[in-house]
């Protein structure tokens, strides 16, 4: 019987999509994510947020990976493969 290896990481791969919110009662628009896709390469995900970043109704796009620990659940901080367009910042992540 073998024991699962207890330090082994999954790594996700995600292209996240944003559109542009009207304007509030502030007068100041704001973005929320449009959609989002996961991948198995790195190069996946960087592909389909060059080509959604071309579209019309998108604002921008992020292409990134994160960890994730799967004996807790815990999922480490995105690191950006690339961002284009209109993104937020790191802070409204």
């Amino acid at each position: 019987m073998t024991t699962p290896d207890e330090s082994s990481e999954k790594v996700h791969y995600i292209c996240q999509t944003y559109v542009e919110q009207k304007p509030g009662r502030g007068g100041q628009g704001s973005l929320k994510i449009g959609k989002q896709f996961e991948y198995s390469t790195a190069a996946e995900a960087q592909n389909r947020a060059e080509r959604e970043a071309q579209s019309d109704d998108c604002a921008g796009a992020d292409a990134y990976m994160v960890s994730e620990n799967p004996n807790s659940g815990e999922v480490g901080s995105p690191r950006f493969l690339i961002r284009l367009g209109n993104v937020p910042e790191f802070d409204e992540f």
